[in-house]
């Protein structure tokens, strides 16, 4: 049996190196987890040094939206039953993913090492958000650890349904469109050259039709790679201009402003702030504290700079709602809801049925949106394709009118 070192951290988080025989690496990773070893690294002991590669290589992943909220899941459902240094042992154990599990066990490796859960998560930032570790903190704090996993969960999930309900609404038109231009670009680079060879030596003027898509096809054949260029190269001015932030918040300020996708990245992004509140309050997360780290999770710049004024104006002791009301770009019915929740006390289940009500609007606005922009793509491409066609008949007909003079 084949030699394997390894360097691994124990239950008392101490760094064990050494070797063992094994039939595989499978084998030797199995041994190693019986004798409740985290895996830093393995490899054949006959591996050669010179290949620049060291033995001990921390490999910086992270944790996909998908595999957060499964994780939170399940570490919420393990945590109810079993010791935390367990239920991180048992999902280390279970992960299929190699990139999850170095993940996991690095935050169980920190773990062991006496480190609270939330600490133990700083050491994978990319994968655990700063207002994720922030809840997870507070549920330490308050000794409702589980409870408040379980909202994380709870929350995860529903941003996920709401991302996977986005994705597919969009999907079948971008396909579509992609589509449509592929037949289009094809019919004039390829077809409309050839059929057009035919009138070469008629010696009649052809119709303006057919002289229009005779001129863009010919540009299309021999300047393509001018158009390739083109498009790439406003690709990157945009790209790097929407790096710069001035430039992205006036882009974000007029996207808003726009009649139909205004109102649909209002109602998307108020729906998932108001939910993620409502997850803040019931952790007894600080509310301005809640709200600060809520910022850097919102992509559109006017509704995050909208956040960060509402930070500053809760600070100076003023109410939710009416900092809500202030900003001018959430929708009426939040505010509404916000303040009908402060004056009752009951802020967390209204912040809740707010996130519900946006949530269903954003649904049916999406379904409408998406009905009725398939035909208008169908029809678009289908005059493209009519135009085209009927640029290749007209020289045709009137062919046949000339000979039958």
């Amino acid at each position: 049996m084949p030699d394997y070192r390894y360097v691994a951290i124990d239950r008392q988080g101490r760094e064990r190196k050494g070797r063992l025989r094994a039939v595989n690496d499978d084998s030797a990773r199995a041994d190693l987890i019986r004798r409740h070893f985290h895996i830093v690294a393995l490899e054949p002991a006959g591996a050669r040094a010179s290949a620049g590669r060291p033995l001990l290589v921390f490999r910086r992943n992270r944790l996909s939206a998908r595999e957060l909220a499964l994780f939170t899941r399940q570490l919420a459902t393990l945590a109810e039953v079993a010791p935390l240094e367990e239920a991180l042992r048992t999902l280390t154990r279970q992960s299929e993913a190699e990139s999850v599990r170095l993940v996991i066990g690095d935050v169980h490796a920190a773990l062991l090492e006496g480190r609270r859960l939330a600490d133990a998560m700083a050491r994978q930032a990319p994968s655990f958000p700063p207002l994720y570790r922030a809840m997870v903190a507070a549920g330490e704090t308050t000794g409702s650890l589980t409870v408040i996993l379980a909202r994380l969960a709870d929350l995860l999930e529903r941003q996920a349904v709401v991302r996977g309900k986005l994705v597919a609404a969009l999907a079948y038109p971008i396909v579509l469109a992609v589509v449509a231009i592929g037949v289009v670009a094809a019919l004039m680079i390829f077809v409309v050259p050839r059929v057009v060879e035919q009138f070469t030596d008629v010696g009649q003027q052809l119709p303006f039709l057919t002289r229009a898509v005779i001129a863009l096809s010919n540009f299309a054949a021999n300047w393509w790679w001018l158009l390739a260029l083109l498009i790439a190269l406003a690709v990157f001015c945009w790209v790097s201009a929407m790096r710069r932030p001035a430039f992205k918040a006036r882009v974000d300020a007029r996207l808003l402003r726009l009649p139909l996708i205004g109102r649909l990245l209002r109602d998307l992004y108020a729906a998932r702030f108001a939910r993620t509140l409502a997850t803040m309050v019931s952790s007894r997360l600080p509310l301005v504290e809640g709200l600060r780290l809520t910022v850097p999770t919102i992509r559109n710049a006017a509704l995050a700079g909208a956040t960060a004024a509402l930070v500053d104006q809760v600070r100076a002791g003023g109410s939710l709602s009416a900092a809500l009301r202030d900003s001018e770009v959430f929708p009426p019915l939040l505010v509404y809801m916000t303040a009908s929740g402060e004056s009752a006390g009951r802020l967390e289940p209204m912040l809740e049925r707010a996130a519900d009500y946006l949530e269903r609007e954003f649904d049916r606005f999406t379904a409408a949106s998406m009905a009725l922009l398939e035909p208008v793509i169908i029809v678009v491409m289908g005059s493209c394709v009519a135009l085209i066609i009927l640029a290749i008949l007209l020289p045709i007909l009137q062919l046949q009118n000339l000979a039958g003079l």
